[in-house]
């Protein structure tokens, strides 16, 4: 089974038939209710998908609108939705593992040492995640907290520095 979001540009067919003659139609140019599924053909995708609709409100006050697609036709819409958003959390833990606690960047080359890495990033998750709870922050904004931190003690201490060895 899978389930992934479209973008609304995405070509559409209501019917097989329709799919076999190719009359596709833009994706955008329908209007679904909120939790509306149908049954459609993707444009390169040779069956059926079940399409969901979802409206939700952005932060700057506008509408966004979230089209997702399943493999999985006999599904309820909001069983579909409840779904994605799992996944779509698992999606968040990845980006902020191998963003945000250098989980990549490992410079080790020894079994033991790459271990060590791995638990270390796995160990500034959690602290990033204790940190999100308690100060309604994503690990995004936290880093970038952080960082911001750093390079002012740094700036600090590199003016005590000139001011020791630079006498006025």
């Amino acid at each position: 089974m899978f389930i992934f979001g479209i973008k609304s540009n995405r070509l559409i067919a209501f019917s097989d038939e329709e799919r076999k003659k190719g009359q596709y139609q833009n994706l955008n140019t329908f209007n679904f209710k909120y939790g509306d599924k149908r049954i459609v053909w993707l444009k390169e995708l040779a069956f059926p998908v079940a399409l969901i609709t979802k409206f939700f409100k952005n932060k700057d006050g506008s509408t966004g609108v979230l089209h997702i697609v399943t493999n999985d036709l006999n599904q309820e819409a909001d069983r579909i939705y409840e779904i994605y958003h799992k996944r779509w959390r698992i999606e968040e833990y990845h980006k902020s593992i191998k963003q945000n606690t250098s989980l990549e960047k490992s410079p080790t080359k020894i079994a033991r040492s790459q271990r060590n890495h791995i638990f270390s990033s796995l160990i500034a998750y959690c602290k990033l995640e204790f940190l999100k709870i308690n100060t309604s922050l994503n690990h995004f904004a936290l880093k970038y907290k952080l960082i911001l931190k750093a390079h002012q003690m740094a700036y600090h201490e590199l003016q005590n520095l000139h001011r020791s060895f630079m006498p006025a």
